[in-house]
């Protein structure tokens, strides 16, 4: 067991736990000091480990190794927006991480600050698509994009992709069992197809990409997602056919409400980013955009279109 003031050893150095940041099903996360300054460690939920069955502890091992991999993988102007990793080992056995700290999560910054103009929103949408993209282009699937696994570097305003203990290789084959967040989901990865397995690809993280624009520039999660979330919390896996059957199918992804809201946002620009916005939450897989520099283009179009009025006037 863990505790403030716990020495963990890795391969460069001993950090000093200080205060427990918080934490997901296997993982804590703990901020701690060293002769470098403070940072992030990252471990195993002991305790959670000790309730589980030894599939699932193999999984969450797994899972940390591999968030480990990636990490050490990166070069170093990688790191612009995905969360460095300085440092990894084990404790107690169990694989263990130490990463830069950052100020806080995106969910938490914007619950204090409010919801951020359209051009923030077009930013930060734009910076994590970059991290997306280094994503995979190293052979991931995310598979869990959400406000708390986006860390805010108040130096520069920019935000850190966080978190990877979700992602599945790219290579293995596209159907895997359940993984990541019911609210921020796309359809595939929330209702599964055969033999209760969910198929997924970059798409799938693309979805969850229009899922946080929407977020962003609207203030609330689409009501596609809180139903979702709600059939999971109340239902587990089983919630995905319930909500199904109450529906009569799969729930639209975007309501007639929600899309003139998110165009009314961006004013002048309310075509360009309805654009963008339906292309990232289209219902199907192939109606979204293939790769990161599709989106980055409709991303230019719809700051191209909020610019032209200014343009206009001067």
């Amino acid at each position: 067991m863990v505790q403030q003031g716990t020495i963990i050893t890795l391969a460069r150095g001993q950090y000093r736990l200080r205060e427990a940041l918080g934490g997901s099903a296997y993982g804590l996360v703990w901020r701690a000091e060293s002769a470098g300054g403070s940072v992030a460690i990252k471990l195993v939920n002991t305790d959670q480990m000790a309730l589980a069955p030894s599939l699932l502890q193999r999984h969450w091992i797994d899972s940390a190794h591999a968030e480990e991999a990636f990490l050490s993988g990166l070069a170093p102007w990688d790191a612009r927006h995905i969360v460095r990793l300085l440092d990894s080992g084990s404790h107690q056995g169990l694989p263990a991480m130490a990463l830069e700290l950052l100020d806080r999560d995106l969910a938490a910054h914007v619950k204090t600050t409010g919801t951020p103009g359209p051009l923030q929103a077009l930013d930060w949408t734009a910076q994590v698509n970059q991290a997306l993209a280094k994503v995979h282009a190293a052979g991931f699937r995310y598979l869990d994009l959400k406000p708390a696994n986006l860390l805010l570097d108040r130096r520069t305003g920019s935000l850190k992709l966080a978190d990877f203990g979700t992602s599945r290789p790219l290579l293995d084959a596209p159907t895997h069992s359940y993984a990541g967040t019911a609210r921020w989901q796309a359809p595939e990865q929330f209702f599964p197809q055969a033999r209760g397995l969910y198929v997924t690809d970059p798409r799938s993280d693309y979805f969850a990409l229009g899922a946080l624009l929407y977020w962003l520039a609207c203030g609330r999660a689409l009501r596609y997602g809180a139903a979702c979330a709600h059939a999971y919390a109340a239902h587990g896996r089983e919630g995905a056919a319930i909500l199904r059957r109450e529906q009569g199918g799969v729930p639209p992804t975007l309501q007639p409400d929600e899309a003139a809201a998110f165009a009314s946002a961006f004013g002048t620009a309310g075509q360009e980013a309805s654009a963008l916005l339906r292309a990232l939450l289209a219902p199907e897989p192939a109606a979204r955009p293939a790769h990161a520099l599709a989106i980055s283009r409709l991303l230019d179009a719809v700051r191209a279109a909020m610019a032209a009025p200014l343009r206009r006037a001067a």
